[in-house]
């Protein structure tokens, strides 16, 4: 879920972080549902105010989850959590470490297909591309990354679901 705020300017915010001010509106994080809730109007008919909306909100709720992304990425690195590289995630698996795995959506899918099937327990995640996933740690390229398992796992985890489901929608068209 999606939470939309009507801001001071009447224009609909994204409100990743749940926290603005104002009564907020919920949306399903799917590109199709967000789409629709533009084109009919649906903003300012819940708020019941006049509501302005982005064209692209779909896209700018979509480029926000991949900063917010990237960003604990970056967070994870820094903390130490954060293991990249397909052996080194193998290892780290085979040993029984969980947390997060994430696997670039446009690697190959022979190495995504093994590195998922060590994963059992270990939610994993292929919402983020490759050169994604190397901007998050100063690279070109990364096709497979691991976070420990705490908070911080936890937390990306949350992203990465919101932003498969907007990004899923959008394949499917």
């Amino acid at each position: 879920m999606v939470r939309f705020v009507i801001g001071p300017d009447q224009t609909v915010v994204p409100d990743l972080e749940e926290k603005l001010p104002g009564k907020g509106l919920w949306l399903s994080a799917d590109r199709d549902m967000i789409h629709t809730a533009c084109a009919k109007n649906l903003f300012a008919k819940r708020a019941r105010c006049r509501a302005v909306v982005d064209p692209d909100l779909a896209g700018r709720v979509e480029d926000l989850l991949v900063r917010r992304c990237t960003a604990l990425l970056q967070m994870a690195r820094r903390a130490g959590q954060l293991t990249i590289g397909f052996d080194e995630v193998r290892r780290r698996l085979a040993d029984g470490d969980g947390g997060q795995l994430l696997a670039a959506s446009d690697g190959g899918p022979g190495g995504r297909e093994k590195i998922t099937a060590l994963a059992r327990e270990t939610p994993a995640s292929a919402a983020l591309t490759g050169d994604e996933l190397g901007r998050s740690m100063g690279r070109e390229r990364i096709a497979h990354a691991l976070v420990a398992p705490g908070r911080l796992a936890r937390r990306l985890g949350r992203e990465l679901d919101r932003l498969a489901g907007l990004r899923s929608s959008a394949t499917a068209a």
